[in-house]
């Protein structure tokens, strides 16, 4: 009679065990982040609708993990707390360095084709410009980029700079970090800085929505173009989850469509028509003047 209720109490402890999720490994996730570049609660609306989508689409649990700079991005995706990250064009560069065999997986329509612009504040009388020499018009100015990380807001800012022949000792004073795009925008607006770069496609977000004081602050120049954000994942996604999960999804960022109600509020949080298909060949001319700024070893 003991043994027989022995018996029975550890299967009544084990059925209890297994409804409590004790009997393994909860199903493994897959967690996504994004460099920190705009308005934080934006980022969390885009990301939590797409990991949604995502989950949808490839029946994994997907979690959207926000991060306070760029540096904290390349730093969790090199110890694998990350699988998969939109990153700028020089912190994708950085990540790949730090975590061979990374996988550029998509890039926005926009990106093949991206651009910074130069705003300056009307107060300044700085005037708009049509080439790059014509940068020299911020010699002798306050100037402020984004982050210290950032393609759009500070390397190739500064790359064209630097072709126009302002070395950053021309400015007046040294030049500022504001953090993010939007925060550029909001620092030339009050005053604070008389010029600033940022990303091209935010700017034209906020001045469609109409958040941008244009009576204070203008766009002066918009820089050639140049190959920006990407989605990188880690080289071990199929190990972790399954052989084929990274091209699995690949294609369901690549599948998402404009005509479906739910992909085009993705997309439009995205500011891009589609994803397309990237190589890391067409970050070679980031990586290369991230190499000559000291921002990639």
């Amino acid at each position: 009679m003991r043994r027989a209720l022995s018996a029975l109490v550890l299967v009544l402890v084990s059925v209890l065990v297994a409804a409590c999720g004790g009997g393994g490994e909860p199903p493994r996730e897959l967690v996504i982040s994004a460099i920190p570049d705009q308005d934080p609660g934006k980022l969390q609306r885009l990301y939590t609708a797409l990991s949604e989508r995502l989950t949808t689409s490839l029946g994994i649990p997907v979690r959207y993990v926000p991060l306070t700079d760029y540096a904290a991005s390349v730093t969790a995706y090199r110890r694998g707390d990350l699988d998969m990250v939109f990153f700028g064009g020089l912190t994708g560069v950085q990540a790949r360095t730090q975590v061979p065999g990374s996988v550029p997986l998509a890039q926005r329509d926009v990106d093949e084709r991206f651009r910074s612009v130069f705003i300056a504040t009307t107060a300044s009388g700085i005037a708009p410009v049509g080439d790059v020499p014509g940068l020299r018009a911020l010699s002798g100015r306050s100037l402020t980029f984004g982050s210290e990380s950032s393609t759009s807001g500070r390397l190739m800012p500064q790359y064209f700079l630097d072709q126009a022949g302002v070395a950053p000792n021309a400015l007046r004073g040294p030049a500022g970090f504001s953090g993010s795009h939007d925060a550029t925008i909001a620092v030339v607006s009050s005053g604070a800085y008389e010029a600033g770069a940022l990303n091209a496609t935010v700017w034209d977000q906020r001045l469609a929505a109409g958040t941008v004081d244009t009576t204070r602050v203008r766009e002066i120049f918009r820089t050639p173009t140049y190959h920006d954000y990407h989605w990188l994942a880690r080289p071990d996604i199929d190990d972790q989850l399954g052989a084929g999960t990274t091209g699995r999804i690949r294609d369901a960022l690549l599948g998402l469509r404009a005509t479906d109600p739910v992909d085009k509020n993705i997309l439009d949080l995205f500011g891009a028509g589609s994803f397309v298909p990237t190589q890391p060949q067409n970050y070679d001319q980031v990586e290369q003047v991230g190499r000559s700024l000291g921002l990639v070893q």
